[in-house]
């Protein structure tokens, strides 16, 4: 039991060790800095257009075509149900059960 103890606070201080920034850093290798971008060259501006697109009259679109119509459904007249008989019904009291009275108790003359 001592021993699982020692073992925990000897990780504990080898875990603060090691997560120490100052360490971490150390053992880090050192990363040359990188030289800053020169300025960029100005983007082309792109020429806007001079005229607007014409869009097209009503007059100059092809006519829609007719769209199909819907087909007559033939009316279906069903014939009458028949008549169902009902489903008998159940009691739903519980019967009462008779209790027998108890036999008479046999007497002991004395003598």
């Amino acid at each position: 039991m001592a021993s699982s103890k020692c073992f925990i606070l000897a990780f504990f201080v080898v875990f603060s060790i090691l997560s120490s920034i100052n360490l971490s850093l150390a053992a880090l290798p050192v990363v040359p800095t990188l030289p800053k971008p020169t300025l960029l060259p100005p983007l082309p501006t792109l020429p806007l257009p001079t005229t607007q697109p014409s869009v097209p009259n009503s007059t100059q679109l092809p006519p829609l075509p007719n769209l199909p119509t819907k087909p007559s459904i033939p009316q279906v007249t069903l014939p009458p149900t028949p008549n169902i008989p009902l489903l008998p019904t159940f009691p739903t009291t519980i019967p009462s059960i008779p209790f027998f009275s108890p036999p008479p108790s046999a007497t002991i003359t004395s003598p």
